[in-house]
């Protein structure tokens, strides 16, 4: 099944008749840290798909409600710019943080769209956003104005409502929401973050002392 279309008649050379464009990945999300499954998660899909570039787009005020744990999009910029160096599969995309206020996904694509009309564009994300989707923002219009490329593990379906393309990818477990509560606590985040990135949080004191 993997980089197969499901629920939707339209193939993939339907969708994307141009195979001239330049085909490019955008991972979006807070990045309240960017973390190892995040960069296996990007990596691995993006590979599968042979895409040329995958650019991870922080956005500037999630508006799902955690922005209150969120730090400032500067941080979590220079946090994914640790995470990410030495890969020259990856980039960062900083629209988002550019435009300010809250980020609505839909919005920002269609500008990068209007921008960049060399581009195919394929918006990865994780299993377990897809049951989420029916409540984002212009869905409906979103989900021709890009391709969704889901990386799915274990027991997690690859059904939905809108069309995908799946890839299987290892089964990482990790959230942002554990490493800030591992940093505040002062326990040891080895091994969920890239050391480089760990060390610029510890020299910065970023998440001690915060709340969710």
């Amino acid at each position: 099944m993997n980089g197969v279309y499901t629920n939707s008649t339209q193939t993939q050379s339907e969708a994307r008749p141009n195979q001239t464009k330049h085909r490019i990945g955008i991972f979006g999300g807070t990045f309240n840290p960017p973390h190892i499954g995040q960069l296996v998660l990007a990596e691995a899909v993006g590979k599968q798909l042979g895409l040329e570039k995958v650019f991870w787009m922080p956005n500037a005020q999630p508006i799902d409600g955690t922005h209150a744990s969120a730090i400032s999009p500067s941080n979590r910029v220079q946090l994914v710019k640790t995470a990410i160096v030495g890969n020259p599969f990856f980039d960062v995309e900083l629209i988002e943080v550019r435009n300010g206020g809250k980020s609505y996904t839909y919005q920002t694509m269609r500008e990068l769209v209007e921008m960049h009309p060399e581009n195919d564009y394929y918006f990865i994300i994780g299993g377990e956003k897809v049951e989420k989707l029916p409540t984002w923002d212009h869905i409906d219009e979103f989900s021709h104005l890009v391709t969704f490329a889901v990386g799915v593990h274990g027991d997690q379906k690859k059904q939905s409502d809108y069309p995908m393309l799946w890839y299987d990818v290892p089964d990482i477990r990790i959230t942002s929401s554990e490493i800030r509560t591992k940093i505040r606590m002062k326990q040891s985040i080895n091994y969920l973050v890239p050391e480089r990135e760990a060390l610029f949080m510890a020299e910065y004191n970023l998440y001690r002392g915060l709340y969710d």
